[in-house]
């Protein structure tokens, strides 16, 4: 049941509708249709996943009691490291099991009879990384363990951010399911604003890039460097629209049940360098790995001043990329991010935030922007590519001869979708959202919703509903 599709249309009218108008203030019934709403939402992809999701629930909801009440800190570490072992262990098992096997086999150059058939659960990523950050969040007494339990397990099942995030913290999302929650125009005006400009990244631009990328990426040993140069640029403005399209509707979605969460992406397109970028993109992912492993390893290294930090922030994006999924090339897709870092530790660089000084960027700001983006283009290679086979081929295309061709596949219409999600972000860069163009009159903006819905009817491709991120 996808954000785009008519079946979620439809069920997320009925959700709306019984939510607001049938059980209006009444509190513990919203949440116990919430709950039953985001569990027939996840059952509806697969429902034998649906039991795992609420036994998860229910072990990270009793651990959470039993490590608050705990005084002994000896039990309350072992308590702790349950749950971290119950929840890494799970998602081991489904994400890279298989994985960890074939390579031990294909090293060993054995035969390996214990591979498993094994399905990957919807979300399993986002919704184990919000009951290991809850676990940790108690012991560090940065939050009490939550003794409702119908605001737990709708935290961890929260439909609207359920499969592709944001990877909301337990200290944003429990405090909105215990309060009331009020329906207001001003709140439904911005939920719409966000779902159509999501609508409008999603099923306009991603959907209308991907053929053609998909096309370069299966032939890329037939095409000139120029064209897979090319699809990496194109790849990167459909991951940008598909990732933050989602992430928009989410939002949106959630501010229609009267939820306010994360915000997942933040212009990362006039990124000025590789450490702002990552400070814009993925927000959640990467603030979450900040807290909980980066500054720890940063603690655990600081004898070692500038190395300790170099090595503290490649061990970080190595998990970032793993993160990803179970391949080599996204491990080292995670190394070429932390390795990128260097010159600006080096540099005294981290954490120095550039604000453009004009209305347009100058050169040096364009400048860096485009720099920026060809090391992501760079390294998106090796998170496209399957294999490092198919990694080691597609670098060898972009440095031939041949990069200096003209790339195919150039079509007017993809490039104007690109330029008009430039124009909306730099429009609204200084802004929470990303269509709120609140410096334009009342007039101006109607009819640039009105052009937005026009180009999603005629432009839009509804074949594919489907999300990038829903595979990790």
């Amino acid at each position: 049941m996808q954000f785009t599709s008519l079946v979620f249309i439809l069920f997320f009218s009925v959700v709306f509708a019984v939510y607001w108008w049938v059980l209006g203030k009444k509190l513990k019934a919203q949440n116990i249709f919430l709950l039953l709403a985001s569990y027939v939402f996840y059952a509806n992809w697969d429902w034998r996943f649906l039991i795992l999701l609420i036994i998860s629930s229910g072990v990270s909801y009793y651990l959470g009691l039993k490590i608050s009440e705990t005084k002994t800190p000896g039990k309350k570490k072992l308590l702790v490291n349950l749950g971290l072992l119950f929840s890494i262990g799970t998602l081991f098992y489904f994400k890279y099991f298989n994985f960890f096997i074939d390579s031990f086999a294909e090293l060993f150059k054995i035969k390996s009879t214990l591979t498993l058939t094994i399905i990957l659960p919807l979300g399993i990523s986002f919704y184990t990384f919000r009951m290991i950050s809850y676990l940790l969040d108690i012991k560090n007494n940065k939050l009490k363990a939550e003794t409702d339990i119908l605001a737990f397990f709708n935290y961890i099942a929260f439909f609207p951010s359920m499969t592709s995030g944001p990877i909301d913290k337990a200290g944003l999302l429990l405090p909105q399911l215990k309060k009331e929650r009020i329906f207001t125009l001003e709140n439904g005006s911005d939920a719409a604003r966000q779902i159509l400009l999501g609508a409008f990244k999603k099923l306009v631009v991603a959907n209308s890039i991907s053929p053609v990328t998909q096309e370069i990426f299966q032939n890329y040993d037939h095409l000139s460097g120029s064209t897979v140069a090319y699809g990496m640029i194109l790849f990167l403005f459909e991951m940008y629209a598909d990732f933050s399209g989602y992430s928009d509707m989410a939002i949106g979605f959630a501010r229609l049940l009267g939820f306010k969460i994360t915000k997942n992406f933040a212009f990362p397109l006039f990124a000025q360098n590789i450490a702002e970028y990552w400070r814009k993109w993925h927000i959640s992912l990467t603030s979450w790995l900040t807290e909980y492993v980066f500054t720890p390893l940063v603690i655990q290294f600081r004898d070692y001043e500038k190395k300790g930090l170099i090595a503290a922030i490649i061990l970080n994006f190595i998990l970032i990329g793993a993160w990803h999924g179970p391949r080599f090339t996204f491990v080292l897709f995670g190394l070429l991010h932390g390795l990128y870092y260097v010159p600006l530790i080096l540099n005294d660089k981290l954490n120095k935030k550039k604000k453009f000084s004009k209305s347009v960027p100058t050169f040096k700001e364009l400048g860096n922007i485009l720099l920026t983006m060809a090391m992501v283009c760079f390294a998106l290679i090796l998170f496209v590519a399957p294999t490092l086979t198919d990694a080691v081929g597609m670098y060898g295309r972009i440095f031939s001869l041949s990069v200096f061709s003209v790339p195919e596949f150039m079509k007017i219409k993809i490039l104007g979708l690109i330029g008009i999600i430039i124009l909306i972000d730099w429009l609204n860069k200084d802004k929470e959202h990303g269509l709120e163009i609140s410096r334009f009159k009342p007039f101006t903006r109607r009819v640039f919703y009105v052009f937005l819905i026009f180009m999603i009817l005629y432009f839009g491709v509804f074949g594919n509903t489907s999300f990038i991120y829903e595979q990790f």
